[in-house]
């Protein structure tokens, strides 16, 4: 009997304009938004459908952004009776699976990622560190690339396993270019310098977990009702505890996203469901796995093509 998992994207999914069309269609969904301007103090919603890419991208917008597009969304599919027999996401995107699995308040989580953005933005100063994907190369060549790196001196790490093609790095800005280099002389294909403000999930961020661990001290997290895959461990985890300390690591270890939709497939998944902004995850795992059903909701045609379909296409 097949299963299914949720799956939430993390920070790059942000686009201006994103869940517009259900705050002007649902009263709830109205409501969710008006939310989080009230939690957060500012008006959000003005950035995400009114503002700039450039106001929309900083990691402490993008990040609580993408976490209500996402939950709204979930909403509307856990009103139809649907739930998940797992959930994950990547990086910023396991918040919003977590409040999916009832371990965290929304409003709670609002306010943790809108913190969690602006602890990593003041870990590193602009400019220091870089982050950098490296396409069709394997995962061990990758990490004796990084290795080489690291043995004559440089900060640089793994940052994401996104696929079996494509693996992140990140650390300091001379240290990734310097990786970089040794990808490319073990066959990389291509190595794109991504466009973002800090080297997040490298060891430069483990100053920042310190106070993210004092943020999360204040709020209430809960058991999971649904397992958790995460991304430090890629195992299934339903432990509060385990879930908060887990979340701390998540800061300056690597996303384990590849491992983890193994993992998924290994426990009897074969439904994905990426729900938020953007096509990325489920791109991803078409390349981890080839022959999961994948399925997007990420505005009201496709949430309603999924609520109506859903009777045919659920695992059975």
């Amino acid at each position: 009997m097949g299963k299914t998992a949720f799956i939430f994207p993390g920070q790059g999914s942000q686009k201006v304009g994103m869940g517009q069309d259900l705050l002007e269609h649902f009263e709830d969904s109205k409501e969710l938004f008006q939310n989080i301007d009230q939690t957060l103090g500012f008006s959000l919603t003005d950035i995400m459908f009114n503002g700039t890419d450039e106001d929309l991208t900083l990691t402490y917008n993008a990040q609580p952004a993408i976490l209500a597009t996402s939950i709204a969304f979930y909403e509307k599919i856990k009103q139809a009776g649907i739930q998940p027999d797992f959930v994950a996401g990547h990086s910023l995107g396991e918040f919003s699976a977590l409040v999916a699995s009832g371990s965290l308040e929304f409003n709670e989580a609002v306010k943790l990622v809108n913190t969690r953005g602006k602890l990593m933005d003041k870990a590193v100063p602009v400019g220091k560190g870089a982050m950098t994907a490296v396409l069709f190369l394997s995962m061990d060549k990758v990490e004796e690339a990084v290795k080489k790196a690291v043995s004559q001196g440089y900060e640089v790490g793994i940052a994401n396993y996104n696929s079996p093609t494509q693996v992140v790095i990140s650390g300091e800005a001379e240290a990734v270019k310097v990786a970089s280099e040794f990808c490319k002389e073990a066959g990389a294909k291509r190595v794109i310098p991504l466009k973002v403000s800090g080297p997040f999930h490298s060891s430069l961020m483990e100053p920042a977990s310190t106070d993210f661990r004092n943020e999360l001290e204040k709020i209430n997290v809960s058991d999971s009702k649904v397992p958790v895959i995460t991304n430090v461990t890629s195992e299934p985890v339903t432990n509060a505890s385990e879930i908060k300390e887990l979340l701390v690591r998540q800061l300056f270890s690597p996303v384990k996203w590849t491992q983890s939709i193994e993992k998924l497939v290994e426990q009897g998944v074969d439904t994905f469901v990426e729900i938020g902004p953007g096509k990325v995850l489920t791109g991803l795992v078409k390349a981890i796995n080839p022959s999961a059903r994948l399925i997007n909701v990420y505005d009201i045609q496709t949430l309603n093509e999924f609520l109506e379909k859903w009777e045919e296409i659920k695992p059975c």
